[in-house]
């Protein structure tokens, strides 16, 4: 880059200021409780009612480690996000649902999102995000994505 800063080194500060925003609409729209994974994996579930989900689902979808995962579902759980139901067939095996109080909060953080990513996108032309969407998905390939 022509001022001397490498790309891994904007994509960081790109995460750090992306989190900070998110964090900060998320307490403006009152939503100071929900942490960034738990809004994302809400937004999914919400986004994806008509499948089953399971944890290797999640840990699947948004590449994070099992015991990571359990953790987040736990907390979630005990929140009153999401619940586990057991699967016909197989007890090991619990389908992660989205309780009412669930849903509201998927359906908050979608329209913060929304603003969000509205906020973000403003000044820059069609052209221009179609590119930095192309080379960030080229990026994430390099980088086993």
């Amino acid at each position: 880059m022509s001022d001397g800063r490498q790309v891994g080194h904007i994509i960081k500060e790109l995460n750090g200021a992306f989190r900070k925003m998110f964090l900060s609409s998320g307490t403006e729209a009152g939503l100071d409780e929900v942490t960034l994974m738990h809004g994302w994996i809400m937004g999914y579930l919400h986004h994806n009612q008509d499948r089953e989900i399971y944890q290797k689902t999640i840990e699947s979808e948004f590449n994070i480690r099992r015991s990571t995962v359990t953790t987040i579902l736990q907390l979630m759980e005990k929140k009153g996000y999401i619940r586990r139901e057991a699967v016909a067939g197989d007890a090991r095996l619990k389908r992660i649902v989205l309780t009412q109080q669930g849903t509201e909060t998927a359906v908050r953080t979608k329209s913060m999102i929304d603003n969000m990513e509205k906020s973000l996108t403003e000044g820059i032309g069609e052209r221009e995000l179609a590119v930095f969407l192309e080379v960030a998905q080229k990026l994430l390939q390099n980088m086993g994505q």
